[in-house]
């Protein structure tokens, strides 16, 4: 259940605070990979046909099993729409506003379907996969060995977060709260961020606790004691509504973004060296991504139901979904902005100046792990704006 999914670091032992006072301005500097086209760069009637643009199926990867999160993704796939649960992914027409483009997408799971492996690393070991969710952070600790690029952006604001029982923790407002305690904070060993509050002095070493493997039971048995990681688009709602046995547990939360690491949580990306022979193809297709986004926060039921409809399929899973979680999750979405325009009017852009923030953090991070980032890494290298179409975005 519990899932800050697809965390990039292990632990890190170093002092980070020494460095990220050298670390807190923006560099910024040369050509802004921010900057989207002046006009659009594919107009909506050039974007419907995608037959020999792109492959005749475009795969893409994703990082967890089917949900809401990626109702975009779900969006697309037209009324034909096969569920293998065998190979854990759903293929169907790749349909555009309810028209065919001439290509299939395949759409598959991660987490456990890829062995709990980084979307980036597999899409080293697979090259049949296109596209991957990777987000900003698991980017950068690639960038050397297998650097991606990303594309769009579904979420502006990752959802991320940190949460805690409001019964239990009635003066907690901000994880800072927190770390002027002795509470526990359970999170995945291989968060990044974590790295990040400790390095801030947010939270204290000796009060996070990196053994949380995704399941509520440490949760339940201190009965909310704890704080705990995990989506703001899932785990509130889990927590009060789905966890049986009469528990059920009010939580407030702060979401990791918001105490200053501006990651773009999972990121649609191809490989770096895949770019420009997938040019001619993304000047379309992220377009109709970018309008299947808008679409799905419109409209979400029928990409909901397709999700949900996957999720039961595969009896043997660990993973559920209900109709309560996946409203709950789009509205979640909704009300905190996690997916919005950000400051402009276009969706799925990002700006060189959070990207750039994301290096100065990480990179000593890593370097502390001795796993240096690519030299010279600039935010030219991890994202370009160049296939926004930049008249689409939320009304």
């Amino acid at each position: 259940m519990g899932r800050f999914r697809r965390g990039a670091a292990a632990a890190f032992g170093t002092a980070l605070a020494l460095t990220l006072a050298a670390c807190s301005g923006d560099s910024g500097g040369g050509s802004d990979p921010g900057a989207a086209p002046a006009a659009p760069a594919a107009a909506a009637g050039n974007a419907i046909n995608l037959t020999g643009a792109c492959p005749t199926r475009i795969v893409v990867q994703t990082d967890w099993f089917a949900e809401s999160e990626y109702g975009f993704l779900y969006n697309l796939i037209g009324s034909d729409a096969k569920i293998d649960t065998g190979k854990k992914r759903i293929v169907g027409s790749l349909v555009s506003d309810g028209k065919d483009t001439g290509v299939d997408v395949e759409v598959r799971f991660g987490g456990p379907a890829i062995g709990y492996e980084q979307v980036s690393a597999q899409m080293y070991v697979d090259k049949s996969i296109n596209l991957g969710i990777v987000s900003t952070d698991e980017a950068i600790q690639n960038s050397a060995s297998q650097p991606t690029k990303a594309v769009f952006a579904p979420f502006e604001v990752s959802p991320g977060m940190i949460m805690w029982d409001k019964s239990k923790h009635p003066n907690f407002t901000t994880l800072v709260d927190i770390g002027q305690t002795d509470t526990k904070v359970l999170y995945y060993e291989t968060d990044a961020y974590m790295q990040y509050l400790l390095g801030a002095g947010i939270l204290r070493r000796g009060q996070v606790d990196g053994s949380y493997e995704g399941s509520p039971s440490r949760w339940v048995a201190e009965d909310g004691k704890v704080a705990e990681a995990g989506f703001a688009t899932s785990e509130p709602y889990i927590y009060k509504n789905e966890l049986g046995d009469g528990h059920s547990y009010d939580v407030n939360l702060q979401l990791v973004n918001d105490t200053g690491y501006p990651v773009y949580g999972q990121a649609l990306s191809v490989r770096t060296g895949d770019e420009a022979k997938l040019a001619g193809c993304l000047k379309k297709l992220v377009p109709i991504m970018q309008r299947s986004q808008a679409d799905f926060m419109a409209h979400p039921q029928t990409a909901n139901a397709l999700i949900i409809k996957a999720v039961k399929a595969d009896a043997a899973s660990v993973w559920s979904y209900s109709p309560g979680l996946a409203a709950y999750a789009v509205q979640t979405m909704k009300n905190r902005a996690l997916v919005s325009n950000g400051s402009n009017a276009t969706i799925g852009d990002m700006e060189q100046s959070r990207v750039n923030r994301m290096i100065q953090i990480l990179t000593p991070i890593y370097a502390g792990q001795k796993k240096p980032v690519r030299s010279g890494l600039t935010p030219a290298d991890l994202f370009t704006n160049q296939y926004i179409d930049t008249s689409i975005g939320l009304t």
